[in-house]
């Protein structure tokens, strides 16, 4: 007769494949309680300014204390209509600081209720605000953001309308930021986040829809 393991709950260790029992780490997610967001723009309005808020994800501490970023997907952008070749446009991820006052403007994301949690139990986000731009820029807030970017992407544009990606891509889906690759994800503290902006004007013919995806856990230590 084999023997059997039993946890303080009376539960058989091993006993089933699913079973989510401390002493199973290798079939838990990582600590934590963890959302995702994918969205897209509306269709943005000709020659968007450069350095234009286009996603902003502004955290506050509560009963987790930091907000671990793990990846951040720029999903592509399709061209509305374009009637002259101009020079590149593309997105910078930068980190925000001393985030004191919401932005505004654009969709503002519901945070409660069943919308960004990862499983149904999981407990609201303690994003505080998360906002998507529909036809222009979004208005900034109060915060300060770093000097620099830590993620971008960055295409040409051609001319005419773009409907399929290849060789008239004009930015292809790829990360703007991953933490299997950066070693770590980003940590973000209360009244902290990041935004993404354009990094170059647009053409005045130009109109286009950009999509991201942010996945993310909330924690009280780190």
């Amino acid at each position: 007769m084999g023997l059997q393991l039993l946890s303080g709950g009376g539960l058989v260790i091993a006993g089933r494949e699913e079973a989510r029992s401390p002493i199973q780490v290798t079939l838990m997610p990582k600590g934590g309680l963890f959302y995702r967001f994918s969205g897209f723009t509306g269709t943005i309005g000709a020659a968007l300014a450069a350095n234009s808020e286009v996603l902003q994800f502004r955290f506050l501490s509560g009963t987790k204390t930091f907000a671990l970023v793990h990846k951040v997907m720029f999903d592509g952008l399709g061209i509305v209509a374009v009637s002259t070749a101009t020079g590149p446009l593309g997105f910078q991820l930068v980190p925000a600081r001393a985030w004191t006052a919401a932005g505004s403007g654009g969709t503002r994301i519901a945070v409660s209720g069943d919308n960004l949690q990862m499983e149904t139990a999981i407990a609201n986000s303690q994003v505080n605000d998360l906002g998507i731009a529909t036809t222009g820029a979004l208005t900034a807030g109060t915060k300060t953001l770093d000097a620099n970017a830590q993620g971008q992407a960055i295409g040409g544009i051609g001319t005419g309308a773009v409907t399929i990606y290849g060789s008239t891509s004009v930015i292809a889906p790829q990360p703007l930021f991953d933490a299997a690759d950066a070693g770590m994800p980003m940590i973000f503290a209360n009244q902290e986040g990041f935004i993404i902006k354009t990094t170059h004007v647009g053409p005045t013919a130009l109109t286009y829809v950009a999509g991201f995806s942010i996945q993310w856990s909330e924690v009280s230590a780190f």
